[in-house]
């Protein structure tokens, strides 16, 4: 190999490896919040439920993190009270719920 050609694929590596960090770089719980902001802004009970599913998965995962637990454990209550509401076509009550577990997960990232 000559000498370009090293300095090329050591380029790309070291893209690589920053790109992985800053992809890392966000917690579970911020998952969390955007998955369920997602869910707030939906306009159907289905995929406001499929969001906080997803959601919950993440908030989950966050209580390994170093988070205040009593807030991510009311927030994936308001996510479970979400998921039933859209799957039952309750769209402005999932709404709430799923606002309900931003508010939470917001503070507990405080």
């Amino acid at each position: 190999m000559n000498k370009k050609t090293i300095i090329i694929y050591a380029s790309i590596l070291i893209m690589a490896l920053f790109s992985f960090g800053a992809v890392a770089g966000q917690s579970h719980l911020d998952e969390a919040i955007q998955h369920a902001e997602a869910a707030v802004t939906s306009t159907d009970g289905k995929a406001l439920a499929k969001h906080a599913q997803e959601a919950k998965t993440h908030a989950k995962a966050a209580k390994n993190d170093k988070t205040d637990d009593k807030h991510v454990d009311e927030g994936i209550k308001c996510l479970d009270a979400a998921i039933k509401e859209g799957n039952d076509g309750n769209l402005e009550a999932a709404k709430k719920e799923a606002a309900d577990a931003v508010k939470h997960f917001k503070q507990a990232a405080e």
